[in-house]
C-alpha cells in the first residue's frame, strides 16, 4: 500500500466526525480583503511576527447562503434579523446558537457554524466555550490546503484560546491548544515557539496526553524523529489504546525498517479499529507484508 504521511493518519481520526456531519471543511471561496468580521491581533507578545490572512468570512457566509434552498434562505434570513433586532447581549446570544445549528444541521457548511460557534463564545466569554471553539478551528485546519483560510482558522483559534487564558492562565487545554496554532495554524514566522508553550504543561505534568502528543507531532514536523519516538511510546505506556500514537509508532519502526516493532504496533491497533473498515483493511495488509 502506499504509506500516509506522519499527519495523515492523525488527522483522519481527528477530523472524521466532522467530514462526516459536514461533507468538506475547505468552502469554493477566492481570496479577499479584510473585513469588519476580522478578529485577530497583528502583533503577538514576542519578537517573532503575527501573520495577517486575507480570508473573509463575509464572502463565505455569501457564497454559501447562495447555495442554500429557499426555504432554508428564508429561515437564515429570519434568524438573522432576530441579531439585528436584538436587544441585549443574552438575545443575541441566543440567536448566535441558532445560527451555529441552522449550519451544522441544515447549511451542512463548517466555516459558518465554527465562525458563529467562536461567535457566541466571544459574547459569552466563557473559559469553557472559549476552549471549545478554540479547538473546534484548531482540530479542523489541518484538513485544510487554502494557506490564507488555515492562517485565518489559526488567528481565530488563537483569539480564542487568549481569551479563555485571560479568564484563566491555569487552563493547560488552552495554552496547549495556543501553543499548537502556532505549530499548525500558519500564523507565525516562527511557529516552533509554541513548543514552550506546550513544555511549561508537560514540566507541570507530564501525564497530560494531549500536550505530549502536540510535542510528538511537532517532532515529527521539525525532522526530530526520535524524539518523537520517545513520546509516543509514552503515550503508550500512559494510555495503552491510544490508537493515534501507536499509528505513529508503527510507521516511524517501518521508516527505520525495524519491521518487528512496526508489526508489534500494527497488531495492538488492529483491534481498536473494527469500527473504520477501510483502515482495518489497510492494517491487515501491513501485517501479511
Amino acid at each position: 500500500m502506499k504509506k500516509p504521511q506522519y499527519l495523515t493518519i492523525f488527522i483522519s481520526l481527528g477530523v472524521l466526525c466532522i467530514l462526516w456531519a459536514f461533507g468538506k471543511t475547505k468552502p469554493d471561496v477566492t481570496q479577499a480583503s479584510h473585513d469588519g468580521h476580522q478578529h485577530e491581533q497583528n502583533t503577538s507578545h514576542s519578537n517573532s511576527t503575527t501573520l495577517t490572512s486575507s480570508f473573509s468570512i463575509d464572502s463565505v457566509l455569501s457564497i454559501e447562503k447562495g447555495k442554500l434552498a429557499p426555504q432554508n434562505i428564508s429561515t437564515l434570513g429570519q434568524i438573522e434579523s432576530s441579531v439585528e433586532k436584538s436587544n441585549g447581549s443574552e438575545q443575541k446570544l441566543h440567536a448566535y446558537h441558532q445560527l451555529s445549528q441552522f449550519w451544522k444541521e441544515q447549511g451542512k457548511a463548517f466555516i459558518p457554524y465554527a465562525w458563529y460557534v467562536a461567535e457566541g463564545a466571544r459574547l459569552e466569554n466563557s473559559e469553557k466555550n472559549l476552549n471549545f471553539a478554540g479547538h473546534l478551528f484548531l482540530n479542523n485546519l489541518q484538513n485544510v490546503e487554502n494557506e490564507e483560510l488555515v492562517r485565518w482558522m489559526g488567528l481565530q483559534a488563537k483569539d480564542l484560546f487568549e481569551r479563555s487564558l485571560k479568564l484563566n492562565s491555569d487552563n493547560d487545554s488552552a495554552k496547549v491548544g495556543l501553543g499548537a496554532t502556532y505549530m499548525f495554524g500558519g500564523i507565525s514566522n516562527a511557529p516552533m515557539e509554541g513548543i514552550s508553550k506546550i513544555r511549561e504543561v508537560v514540566a507541570k505534568d507530564s501525564t497530560n496526553l494531549y500536550a505530549q502528543m502536540t510535542l510528538a507531532m511537532g517532532s515529527l514536523m521539525s525532522g526530530q524523529t526520535e524524539k518523537a519516538r520517545e513520546r509516543l511510546e509514552t503515550i503508550t505506556r500512559l494510555d495503552p489504546k491510544n490508537l493515534q500514537a501507536m499509528l505513529l509508532l508503527a510507521d516511524i519502526y517501518e521508516k527505520q525498517d525495524k519491521k518487528q516493532d512496526a508489526i508489534k504496533y500494527y497488531q495492538k491497533a488492529l483491534p481498536l479499529v473494527n469500527a473504520h473498515a477501510e483502515m482495518k483493511t489497510e492494517l491487515e495488509k501491513e501485517l501479511m507484508l
